[in-house]
């Protein structure tokens, strides 16, 4: 198969810049946040270098990369398709945070 190409699972928390330029995790009313999953697709822009990363989705959203998995190709259409990563970081604060949410998911 040809058009076969490596897939990823995402575990992200959506970001939003604050004013100095900071990622900031994006809450909502409540003062708490989700976190969601999206998947590398064919026609991802980018490549993926790290936890913490910031990709954008397909309706222009700025998430934070909190874990990634590899995920066989048949697999692929349980998750969304992300549309492109950024070459932004978000602070470690950021991850370790997101992450404890992650593990209290579990």
């Amino acid at each position: 198969m040809a058009d076969k190409y490596d897939v990823l699972r995402f575990i992200g928390v959506p970001v939003e810049q604050d004013s100095s330029g900071n990622y900031q995790i994006k809450r909502d009313a409540n003062h708490d946040f989700k976190l969601h999953e999206w998947r590398i697709g064919k026609h991802t822009k980018g490549k993926y270098r790290q936890v913490g990363q910031v990709f954008l989705t397909e309706n222009q959203m700025r998430v934070a990369i909190v874990a990634s998995f590899k995920v066989s190709f048949k697999k692929r259409h349980q998750y969304t398709p992300m549309a492109r990563f950024l070459s932004d970081d978000v602070a470690p604060e950021v991850v370790t945070e997101a992450s404890t949410k992650l593990s209290d998911e579990k």
